[in-house]
């Protein structure tokens, strides 16, 4: 079973209603069930369906029922459950191994677990047994993961944009109204801040997990620079997606983390991030070096240092230690508005 669960995916007869949709148009919802979504909903776990049904009659069911918001992505067809969650997983971006899927066929569960095994599969019968599982409860709630089903839907509003957009990619990207800010990380930040180390996988550069403790450590040490990143435009917020943990001395700065949430991947502000640490490294007149742990699931990161002027070297294992140019900085390119001048750099000496 995933140490973290991020989204619950739901068969629909049987299962979310009694009996099949085919056979009474008026199926009961089970309101157990309804309630354990709506609990889950609000620690920030996602919710999608995989359904063999007739799109619409099941959307328009949902509709009735007053459920159709809670799903992302739902998948209602006739192939098999396996491609469904595949579907959804590359729709939200997020790995397979953070999946449960809750369906009454034992063959239906078995066929996920054979495509994907590392998928926790339940009985619907077992349902309730999701709002006691450890992985699926974050140590904290905070007002990002309240929100996070809206946020995704508005992720989904701003592709559905861009689908339709007939011009270059950086014409509608100007067209959002990119706002990124960066800043120090305050206590009210730490709750996010351990979040998002747990959670991002990713854009990850070491893939290290900090407690709320270390991180609160980390903002008053005078040896420490802890930033904060978070992103908005015209639709709404994306919420806080972005942190940097770099250690400084006097000769040279470390960046011991560095990590963005899933969801601006194609937003360019990873890029921005370190271009603004190269700035500030360069303008205290330090060199800069740069953590890496290769994982299976990181290499954009890797890539994007690459791209960004740093390069391998010391390599042992896994582990990587990257030399960071300070020559050749990027501007943050013209359709993102940054917002930085109110970082404050310790003072190490």
């Amino acid at each position: 079973m995933s140490e973290h669960i991020k989204c619950v995916v739901w068969d629909l007869d049987d299962t979310l209603w009694r009996g099949t949709l085919a056979e009474d148009a008026q199926v009961v919802v089970r309101q157990e069930v309804v309630t354990i979504i709506e609990q889950l909903d609000r620690r920030g776990i996602l919710h999608s369906i995989a359904s063999r049904n007739s799109h619409d009659h099941a959307m328009n069911r949902l509709r009735e029922a007053g459920l159709e918001k809670f799903f992302l992505y739902p998948q209602i067809n006739w192939g098999s459950k396996s491609e469904s969650l595949a579907e959804i997983a590359k729709h939200l971006n997020v790995g397979l191994d953070t999946f449960a899927f809750v369906d009454d066929q034992a063959f239906e569960r078995d066929e996920v677990r054979f495509n994907h095994p590392m998928v926790s599969c339940f009985d619907a019968l077992d349902a309730s047994a999701l709002e006691t599982v450890a992985s699926i409860q974050p140590r904290f709630i905070t007002q990002d993961s309240a929100h996070r089903r809206e946020m995704y839907q508005s992720d989904a509003h701003r592709n559905q944009l861009e689908e339709r957009f007939s011009g270059p990619k950086e014409e509608f990207l100007a067209s959002l109204g990119l706002k990124f800010k960066v800043a120090n990380a305050t206590e009210d930040d730490l709750r996010r801040a351990e979040e998002l180390t747990v959670r991002t996988n990713q854009l990850n550069t070491t893939g290290l997990t900090f407690s709320f403790d270390e991180l609160k450590s980390f903002i008053s040490a005078p040896d420490r620079l802890f930033l904060v990143a978070s992103l908005d435009d015209r639709y709404g917020t994306y919420g806080k997606i972005g942190l940097a943990l770099i250690v400084l001395e006097d000769e040279v700065w470390r960046i011991q983390l560095l990590l963005m949430s899933c969801r601006v991947m194609a937003r360019g502000v990873g890029n921005v991030l370190i271009n603004l640490i190269r700035q500030k490294a360069k303008d205290a007149g330090v060199r800069l070096e740069a953590e890496f742990i290769e994982t299976n699931r990181n290499r954009m990161m890797y890539m994007t240092y690459k791209f960004n002027g740093f390069s391998e070297s010391i390599k042992n294992g896994d582990h990587l230690l990257l030399d960071g140019s300070l020559e050749d900085i990027q501007s943050p390119p013209s359709y993102i508005e940054l917002d930085a001048k109110n970082i404050r750099i310790p003072v190490t000496r």
